[in-house]
Formats: C-alpha cells, sequence, structure tokens
C-alpha cells in the first residue's frame, strides 16, 4: 500500500477572534450570538469574498480565512477592522465587538478542506498578540506588501513565538501611512545621500565612539551643503553592524547616493577608506584613501566632505556649505564623541554625559558645540528623567546661548535654544532660533521635529503635521519621540483615532506617551481601554496631577490646553 503523500502549499492566512468572548457570553449569551452571526453574515463574509479569500475554519468566537495574496489578506483585514468599528457606533460599549486580528504568509499543509502547519500557527500567534482592534502582520507579509499597499507599519523587531524555532519579525498595521507618515518613500526631488556608518578596522573597540563621531560629523557638514537632501544619522545608524545591499538601503531610505566606508586608527594615524555610489546602477562616483597623522583629522574631515561634494558637483549649486567650530585638541573631541553619543542615546548615562562635557569645556570653553550639547543634556534631564524642570531649562538656557554667541552659524545651537525658549514660555522667540537652524541646516530632522512641537504649543496643529512630516522623510527611523510628537499634534488637531496609533508605538512608552494614549482613547468613548492606559501611567509617574500638569505648559491658547485637560480627567487621571 503506498502512502499517501502530503500536499503542501504556500498561503496567506488571516487569524481574527473576538476580544472579551468570554464576558460577552456571560453578560448576555443569545444577544452575543446573535450579534456575531450577524457581522458574519453583514461585514465578515461578504469582505472575504470581495478578496477572494476562502474561510477554512470557525470557531466560537474566530475566524481562519486563506487567501490568494499578501495583498488580498491585509486589505481585508482593515476592512474587516473599519466595518466592525463603523457597525458599533451608537451601540454601548458593553456590546462592541473588538476582533484582533494577525496576518501571515507561509507554508501550510492540506487537509481536506482544513489547512494545518507553522504558516497557521504564526498567524494565530499573531493574532493573539495584536491590540484590541488592531492587526498585526509578519515579516514575510510587510516584505510581500511594503510599498504596494497605502497603510503604515510600526516595526516591533523579533518576537519570539510558542513552539515556534525562530523569533518571527512583527509589524503593527496603521490604516493611514505610519499615521500620517508615508510608508513607500520616493527618491528626493533633488541630490539626496545616506551616510551609513563606517566600519571599525581598530583593534580597539573602544575606538567605535570615534568612528561613529567622525560618521556624524560627515552627515552634519553634508546636510549644510545647499541643494543636497542627506538623511539623518538615527536612520543611517539604523544598518549599524548589518550587511546591506546598497540598492535596498537606497530605496529603504529614499535616497540615489550611498556613502560607505572604515576607519583605522592606530598611534598617531588614521586611516580613511571611503566610497560614493549611485545606487541607481551600482556604480562608485568616488572613491579615495586617506591617510594622516591623527592631529589632521579635523582638516581631514573637510577634505572628505569637500571630495564627496566635488563628486556631485554637477547636480549642485556652486556654493559650498558653512562649517561650525571644530575641538581645538584631541583628547576634547574624543571626549565630546562619547559624551554626544550618550545624550543622544536619550539612557540614564545624561549626568556622566553632561560631566564629560563640561570637562570638554574646561580644555576648550570656545568649542560651542559642546556647550550646545550640554544645553541638550539639560533638556533631556527635565524631559525623560523628571529632573527639576526650572533649574535645568535656566541651565539649558544659559548654555544653548553661549553655544550661539560662540558660533552663530551653528544649527544645532539655535534648535536647542529655540527648544529651550518655547518651554521657558517664548514660543515666538523659540520658533525664530529654529527657523533659523533650519536655514543654515534645512537637513536638520531634530529641528524639524521640535518645530513641530512648537507649532503644537502655539495652537497650529497643521502646520506642525506638516513640519513632522519633513522630519520623517530625513529620518525615517527616527528616536520615539518623533511618534509622541505626531500623537500630541493630531490630539492637539482633535483627530483622536489617529492620535491613538501614533502613540501605540512601543518607542514612545516611556516618553509619558501613555497620559495622551489614555486622553485620546477616553475621547472615542474607549473608556476601559483608557483606564487601563492611565493607570500604566500612574505607576510610573505616582505624583502626576492635571493640575500640576496644566500649570507648565506653555499653550498659547487655553482652550488648547483644556482639550487635554478634559481627555486627562476622562480617562481618571487624578485632578
Amino acid at each position: 500500500m503506498t502512502e499517501e503523500r502530503i500536499q503542501r502549499r504556500l498561503a496567506a492566512i488571516l487569524a481574527a477572534d473576538v476580544v472579551g468572548y468570554s464576558r460577552l457570553m456571560e453578560q448576555d449569551e443569545a444577544g452575543t450570538l446573535t450579534v456575531l452571526k450577524a457581522r458574519r453574515r453583514h461585514v465578515l463574509e461578504p469582505l472575504v469574498t470581495k478578496h477572494a479569500g476562502r474561510i477554512f475554519k470557525l470557531t466560537g468566537d474566530g475566524v481562519l480565512v486563506e487567501f490568494p495574496s499578501a495583498v488580498d489578506a491585509v486589505q481585508c483585514a482593515v476592512e474587516i477592522q473599519q466595518d466592525m468599528a463603523a457597525a458599533n457606533s451608537g451601540q454601548p460599549k458593553e456590546r462592541h465587538i473588538v476582533l484582533r486580528i494577525g496576518v501571515n504568509v507561509g507554508d501550510v499543509m492540506l487537509d481536506g478542506s482544513d489547512l494545518y502547519g507553522d504558516g497557521v500557527n504564526i498567524t494565530a500567534r499573531l493574532e493573539a498578540m495584536a491590540d484590541p482592534g488592531g492587526i498585526l502582520v509578519s515579516g514575510t507579509i510587510y516584505d510581500q506588501i511594503k510599498g504596494k499597499v497605502r497603510l503604515g507599519f510600526d516595526d516591533l523587531g523579533a518576537t519570539a513565538m510558542r513552539n515556534i524555532a525562530e523569533p518571527v519579525r512583527t509589524y503593527r498595521v496603521t490604516t493611514t501611512p505610519a499615521a500620517g507618515v508615508p510608508s513607500a518613500k520616493t527618491i528626493a526631488d533633488k541630490p539626496s545621500v545616506a551616510v551609513l556608518p563606517f566600519t571599525n578596522m581598530s583593534s580597539d573597540r573602544e575606538q567605535e565612539y570615534f568612528v561613529d563621531g567622525l560618521v556624524e560629523d560627515l552627515i552634519t557638514d553634508l546636510s549644510r551643503v545647499p541643494g543636497l537632501f542627506v538623511i539623518s544619522r538615527h536612520s543611517s545608524f539604523a544598518y549599524k553592524g548589518k550587511v546591506a545591499d546598497i540598492r535596498s538601503v537606497a530605496q529603504d531610505l529614499g535616497v540615489r547616493f550611498v556613502v560607505e566606508g572604515s576607519v583605522r586608527r592606530a598611534a598617531a594615524r588614521v586611516r580613511i577608506n571611503a566610497q560614493l555610489i549611485d545606487a541607481q546602477d551600482g556604480t562608485h562616483v568616488w572613491a579615495d584613501r586617506f591617510d594622516r597623522d591623527l592631529a589632521d583629522i579635523f582638516v581631514l574631515q573637510d577634505e572628505v566632505v569637500g571630495k564627496i561634494v566635488g563628486a556631485l558637483s554637477d547636480l549642485l549649486p556652486s556654493t559650498r556649505p558653512t562649517r561650525s567650530s571644530r575641538a581645538r585638541s584631541l583628547e576634547g573631541y574624543d571626549l565630546f564623541v562619547r559624551a554626544r553619543a550618550m545624550i543622544d542615546e536619550a539612557n540614564d548615562n545624561n549626568k556622566a554625559a553632561r560631566s564629560m562635557l563640561e570637562r570638554v569645556i574646561r580644555l576648550d570653553p570656545e568649542f560651542a558645540d559642546a556647550h550646545a550639547w550640554v544645553a541638550m543634556g539639560h533638556v533631556h534631564g527635565w524631559a525623560y528623567w523628571g529632573e527639576e524642570p526650572d533649574h535645568n531649562v535656566a541651565l539649558a538656557l544659559a548654555a544653548a546661548e553661549r553655544a550661539v554667541s560662540l558660533d552663530p552659524g551653528n544649527a544645532t545651537a539655535h534648535m536647542v535654544l529655540g527648544h529651550v525658549l518655547t518651554y521657558a514660555g517664548k514660543p515666538v522667540e523659540g520658533t525664530a532660533e529654529m527657523l533659523t537652524a533650519l536655514r543654515i541646516d534645512p537637513n536638520n530632522a531634530n529641528c524639524w521635529g521640535y518645530l513641530a512641537e512648537a507649532k503644537g504649543w502655539e495652537g497650529n496643529p497643521v502646520e506642525g503635521i506638516d513640519c513632522i512630516g519633513k522630519a520623517f522623510r530625513l529620518n525615517p527611523y527616527p528616536p520615539g519621540w518623533y511618534y509622541w510628537c505626531l500623537g500630541f499634534l493630531k490630539y492637539a488637531q482633535g483627530r483622536y483615532e489617529e492620535a491613538v496609533e501614533a502613540l501605540r508605538h512601543e518607542s514612545t512608552r516611556r516618553l509619558q506617551s501613555q497620559r495622551i494614549l489614555a486622553a485620546g482613547l477616553a475621547q472615542l468613548g474607549r473608556l476601559e481601554e483608557a483606564k487601563v492606559e492611565a493607570e500604566q501611567f500612574l505607576g510610573a509617574y505616582p505624583h502626576f496631577s492635571v493640575q500640576n500638569w496644566a500649570k507648565g505648559q506653555p499653550f498659547r491658547r487655553d482652550a488648547d490646553r483644556q482639550r487635554f485637560v478634559e481627555g486627562y480627567l476622562k480617562a481618571g487621571l487624578p485632578p
């Protein structure tokens, strides 16, 4: 007797189930079953048919559906959630039917009309991890649909799943591109470049700071070149330690040119290899090796920038970038790049970084960048670590003003000064400083983000959303506060659903985003979810009160402040 051959195929699978099904059944078993059957008949089945799907398994509160393509599966998932939300409208909160959905592409085994295997199991794990009303997709789905659908995706990283051998790349779907940010990055309409992290060829791993610092300064100098679009350091460094195809990187970041290279520092010498690649055809536009005394490092930085700009000269205006002041000593520069990296990471090394920068200033009192980054350290001190605001605002203001006086052409100094002035209750002056920074360095993504926030405080969230859009374009793999800012602006505009989408991004949680998230959910009438977020927020910030918060915010209009106060109180935050 011959053994029956197992049939396999690749399939896109959607899994959905009802949030709180047991609670609903306990409250009203007959009523819940009636509503579920109606939703299947009027919402689920028509949409599955529309997208050429096939329901292959029904459970009491769940469903598994097979689709011929990843695009069909995800579009169906989005429309199911939209139509379920519409069907809930007008119904009592306790009668809402809310789904979680997971979508995956994988190899499956056929048994009659049923499907089995890891392709199905991963889909079920994704569904169980999804937010109420949300959609999670696997990396295989994302790879197949990116650029083909007008949706946004929050990268949640590789996730370990029960009984699945390897972690699974996971993405949260947002119904607008990254909550208002384009999901497909088109090539900029002017010469565009990304500088990837250079490889540290030194035997000493401690030289990573030095190498990364050189690259960050290279990005900063290129950013000041008129007519050149330069991707932010934060997004370029997303590729650090990875073997990446240059064409894929360029497409992902939306640029035409990519710079890559290596640095070897040994004793009193430094060697830099660098090359400029046209990602459209993979050709090397320019490549060179620089072997110099370490004492000439600052001259060498200018030379590398000059070579890259020269290679792009046919595409750029004839003007050259303005250059900020440099450190005067190698010892000061070593300390500076280390401290700058620590502050930029916004971690609990902030105080240590500020102490290092004070040492740099003692070595080189006229090094404007050191003063600017001391100011940034004080900004992070109150923004992230709860240090006393008035004291840190005063220290930040003094340091930023000193930096601007030493080097009026320093974009970072003007940016920080503008940000501090905004929080000091001078939004007009703050905006002026940030606009000065952007005239010096129009590629300064963080400055566009701070300007966006200032627009929100001023009562111009629509302008702010345009600014944060520019920040995302320059920094497509941004720090979490970009999503915080976007959620803040969407809330200020009264677009609560989009605010919730932005603030669901995991990287915003330590930035006190949960209080605005709770307010947004409360304004949408989702009080149960709002109270959960509010309780978690209070667990981290037990001394928070709405009244004290309101006193310290630089809103120009009281009506804007009251919109937030109302949401916080609805969510159950203490008055």
